[in-house]
């Protein structure tokens, strides 16, 4: 690395902690309780202390906004909503104790992030639950009301899929768009050939 490279990555990696700086000056002012001009000096002088003696590796961009991916996301899931609460009430109207299964749905882009949003997606339509999360295999065991037959099975696979495309369409980085894309690209051709 050049000499220039390395200003540079310095001058980068000093401006990713200025919010760092500005959080721990806050934090140093309400310790003090009065926001007097010797605590806000003091206050940034160990803040810049810590920043320096204590650095942080660099964050990873885990996420993008895309703004018509989240109007999807947020229309669809209102509609899933409306459609699990009615799919409950058939279940609970109807004589007799409704089955529950349990599955596993293997997630085509297992990053913390996505896996994390779509399991709190999943637990927040009704009929279905995450039970455990699998970081390595990127696997949400999910617990779904009324998966008696393999066909309802499948029909909760599939919901839970397209949540995640739709949660990777809203907050995913382009590598996890891309890699959702030709999942369902792979996942089109082999339904083909089945």
């Amino acid at each position: 690395m050049t000499a220039p490279q390395r200003l540079r990555e310095a001058s980068r990696l000093r401006a990713t902690q200025w919010p760092m700086v500005c959080g721990l000056t806050l934090l140093w002012l309400l310790l003090w309780g009065t926001p007097t001009p010797a605590n806000v000096v003091t206050g940034v002088l160990v803040a810049l202390l810590v920043v320096l003696v204590f650095p942080l590796p660099p964050v990873e961009k885990q996420a993008r906004a895309h703004p018509l991916g989240i109007l999807r996301f947020a229309v669809r899931f209102v509609l899933d909503l409306v459609v699990s609460s009615w799919r409950i009430n058939r279940y609970m109207l109807a004589l007799g104790r409704p089955r529950c299964a349990v599955l596993a749905v293997k997630m085509r882009c297992p990053g913390d992030l996505m896996l994390t949003v779509t399991a709190v997606a999943v637990t927040a339509v009704p009929g279905s639950t995450v039970l455990e999360v699998d970081r390595r295999s990127g696997t949400l065991y999910l617990h779904v009301l009324g998966g008696e037959s393999e066909e309802e099975q499948a029909r909760a696979r599939r919901d839970a899929l397209r949540l995640e495309t739709r949660v990777v369409e809203a907050f995913g980085t382009d590598a996890d768009v891309a890699a959702i894309r030709a999942s369902e690209a792979a996942e089109e051709v082999f339904g083909r050939w089945r």
